[in-house]
């Protein structure tokens, strides 16, 4: 705090602002650089449900689903494969096709660490995204 002694009215108090706007100034620096730093999560689409007063259709023949069983073996669609053949096949399916989407269908009691090394190996076969399928997005609640 800084005090003024004036001659007319006696001693007067006031608050130096200027330390404030130096924090202030400081804080505003910090948060600009942190902002850009903060890490960002993994970026998934789900599957949405049909409206429920929608005409039931046929699933897409089209679609990819990576599905992981409890004991951690994987089909793709109906095809049994596993982890080191996973990345090849993958490449093979989306060879001539233009949108490239798979869907992770996986145990509910599977670890998670499975379904991202499956997403792992997704995005290094060059799929642009990856949807995770539910028991209750597929039941279409």
């Amino acid at each position: 705090m800084g005090m003024a002694v004036g001659n007319k009215g006696g001693s007067m108090a006031d608050i130096n602002i200027t330390p404030f706007i130096d924090v202030l100034l400081v804080l505003l620096i910090i948060f600009m650089v942190i902002t850009p730093l903060t890490p960002k999560g993994l970026e998934a689409l789900v599957p949405q449900p049909p409206p429920p007063n929608a005409q039931p259709q046929k699933a897409d023949d089209r679609t990819v689903v990576i599905i992981i069983n409890r004991d951690h073996s994987m089909m793709l669609n109906t095809e049994q494969t596993d982890e080191s053949r996973l990345g090849k096949r993958l490449e093979e399916v989306f060879k001539t096709r233009a949108e490239r989407v798979v869907f992770v269908k996986a145990d509910p009691d599977l670890e998670f660490q499975y379904v991202a090394r499956a997403i792992d190996i997704a995005k290094g076969a060059g799929i642009d995204k990856v949807g995770l399928m539910t028991a209750k997005v597929e039941a279409g609640e």
